[in-house]
């Protein structure tokens, strides 16, 4: 090929790269978005964890929210209070109101007071459980007992009683929200650590129907809903419901008189009871 010909091919070659390369830094200066770098920093002193109960899409997703002023760094559940100070001196802001939360269990029926209906040998696992034959308890809103929550629970916040009942502890517990996930009947939920008063139960049956199948049932007698507040509790779908909202409100003597327990006072860990009757899950 002659001289010329290889001369002018290349020139050509360097000419096309020249304006690709011009187009590309046209377009990084046009398209480019500035991120403070405040955000790579406040990521790093949050935990890492990425569970989301914040509110927000993991841990990156809360330091964007938090340099810009949206959310407080209370807001991370996971930090100790020393920790979520750092971040509010860093950033120059309020660390807001601790609202610290746990993960409450809304049933008490262990196998010492749910009636079981039949021996469930299938997959070890509540969802698989729940998927087949509900496990055999009689129940069909209570408690599995096979510790899909207690294998999830990456702080060792949850053990199981012999009754196959989950405990938590809530000196443990950072409300990841990983049991609540797990738990195929959706028996968890991340209340306040402040929040006392809990219904214990979710089935729907009422009266002798409901004990029939569990002990410690709720029987929608109305007691409680006529012993708290004005308006705090109420019978919903054959269950005693507390208004979140006014659960402030709330004092033991909404749980005086219920015939079977199932609303509860909670002062620390949920069962008390249970607790030295604990067993680790393998």
């Amino acid at each position: 090929m002659p001289a010329g010909s290889i001369l002018l091919s290349g020139a050509v070659l360097g000419g096309v790269g020249l304006v690709f390369g011009g187009l590309i830094a046209l377009a990084h200066r046009r398209l480019h978005v500035w991120e403070d770098p405040r955000i790579d920093a406040v990521a790093g002193m949050l935990p890492g964890s990425n569970c989301g109960a914040c509110g927000f899409a993991g841990c990156r997703n809360l330091a964007e929210n938090l340099v810009a002023g949206r959310a407080q760094p209370a807001r991370c559940t996971q930090m100790q209070a020393e920790a979520i100070g750092e971040v509010a001196a860093y950033l120059g802001v309020e660390a807001g109101t601790i609202v610290r939360r746990v993960a409450r269990l809304l049933c008490a029926g262990g196998a010492d007071v749910a009636r079981q209906d039949g021996a469930y040998s299938g997959l070890p696992t509540c969802s698989a459980a729940a998927a087949v034959c509900g496990g055999g308890k009689a129940c069909a809103w209570g408690c599995l007992g096979l510790a899909d929550c207690a294998r999830v629970c990456a702080d060792d916040a949850i053990r199981m009683s012999r009754h196959g009942l989950p405990l938590v502890d809530p000196d443990a517990c950072t409300a990841c929200g990983k049991c609540v996930t797990a738990c195929p009947r959706g028996l968890f939920v991340l209340l306040p650590l402040a929040r006392r008063l809990i219904v214990q139960c979710r089935s729907a049956l009422e009266g002798e129907t409901a004990t029939q199948v569990c002990r410690v049932a709720c029987t929608a007698c109305g007691k409680c809903v006529q012993d708290a507040a004005p308006g705090l509790i109420e019978l919903r779908g054959g269950l005693a419901v507390v208004d979140d909202a006014r659960a402030a409100e709330a004092t033991p003597q909404a749980t005086s008189r219920c015939p079977t327990g199932a609303i509860a006072w909670v002062q620390g860990a949920q069962f008390a009871r249970a607790r030295p009757e604990e067993v680790a899950v393998p």
